[in-house]
């Protein structure tokens, strides 16, 4: 039957195994000794990765099925509106942007080092945009509504987030003169080490790596970011070498004392799959049609969520600058 196939052609793509498996069953491991055979068996560790977590979840009885029920659908759902979309800005921007670059790097260590800070400067921007101007976190939002953090969450994205994302991450690296074909293989590892420090606490309690934390994005830092606390909001936006969090301040270690809330500060219903990714986009229109004059409907768009037009702000900034004054407390 046709939905069958549909159904396991669909399970094979989310598995990622298809490569794998053909190399596996013709025998012809000499493709290992490519980029594609290797990436082909590091592909599926996400998605086997998510089972397993499930798996343990309903072994502890702590499986939150609500979080992966709505990240579920919401995969399914970018699934068909939004796949192809990405892959086409970051080919614009290269056509586009590459002619303007002051210097072309070369297949080199060194140049790779310098490119992956690059790609994690484009990254840090994207990201930090994505907290601070509340037109894209509308874009962003959807990723954080989830209240558990575990590894389906990476998969909770609004389908025009990746396009917006990849549009500024390959721009900074093109125009920084970063070769495509090194640029792929950095997107790779971003893309893999980026969902792998969603891993939940069933898997991995700690997850701060030890003395590794200190140069690297380590899960329990990637859960800082996820938490609505005043103490971690708007922290953490690096995604893999932390160097550009510590140059501008938005550094942020796990307190033991301080027990991680996952979210957002609206209220919501991050079991409802609506809510989950259009709700933001339904408040901020809300707020641009009650405002008074074009300035204030503009600003609701443009400045950072939590900004009022009566100067009672909500702002992260505003929030975590009071949670300071009031509980003493350092970063």
């Amino acid at each position: 039957m046709e939905i069958f196939e549909t159904i396991y052609d669909e399970l094979i793509g989310f598995l990622g195994i298809s490569r794998a498996w053909e190399i596996l069953s013709t025998g012809n491991y000499d493709a290992l000794r490519t980029y594609e055979g290797v990436t082909s068996f590091i592909l599926p560790l996400i998605p086997l990765l998510v089972i397993l977590e499930l798996i343990l979840g309903l072994i502890y009885k702590k499986p939150h099925t609500k979080v992966y029920r709505v990240n579920f659908l919401i995969y399914i759902f970018n699934r068909f509106i939004g796949r192809f979309i990405a892959i086409a800005m970051v080919t614009l921007c290269i056509g586009w942007f590459q002619p303007l670059a002051l210097f072309q790097t070369e297949p080199t260590w060194y140049w790779f080092i310098y490119a992956y800070i690059i790609w994690e400067f484009g990254h840090f921007i994207y990201h930090y945009l994505g907290h601070k101007v509340r037109l894209f976190w509308c874009l962003h939002s959807t990723h954080h509504a989830p209240e558990e953090m575990n590894l389906s969450v990476t998969y909770a994205h609004f389908f025009l987030e990746a396009p917006y994302a990849d549009t500024i991450r390959t721009t900074v690296c093109i125009l920084a003169g970063v070769q495509p074909e090194m640029l792929f293989i950095i997107m790779f590892i971003d893309g893999t080490y980026g969902a792998f420090i969603h891993v939940g606490e069933n898997v991995m309690k700690k997850g701060q790596f030890g003395f590794l934390g200190k140069y690297i994005l380590t899960p329990s830092h990637h859960r800082v970011h996820h938490a609505k606390n005043p103490l971690y909001m708007d922290t953490n936006f690096c995604n893999l070498l932390n160097i550009w969090d510590r140059v501008f301040g938005t550094y942020q270690e796990e307190h033991e004392d301080e027990k991680i809330k996952y979210g957002i500060t609206r209220e919501m219903d991050s079991g409802n799959f609506m809510d989950v990714y259009f709700g933001e986009i339904t408040a901020l229109a809300k707020d641009v049609w009650s405002a008074p004059g074009l300035k204030n409907k503009m600003s609701y768009i443009f400045m950072p969520p939590g900004w009022h037009h009566t100067g009672d702000h909500k702002t992260a900034k505003v929030v975590r600058d009071e949670y300071f004054n009031t509980q003493k407390v350092t970063a």
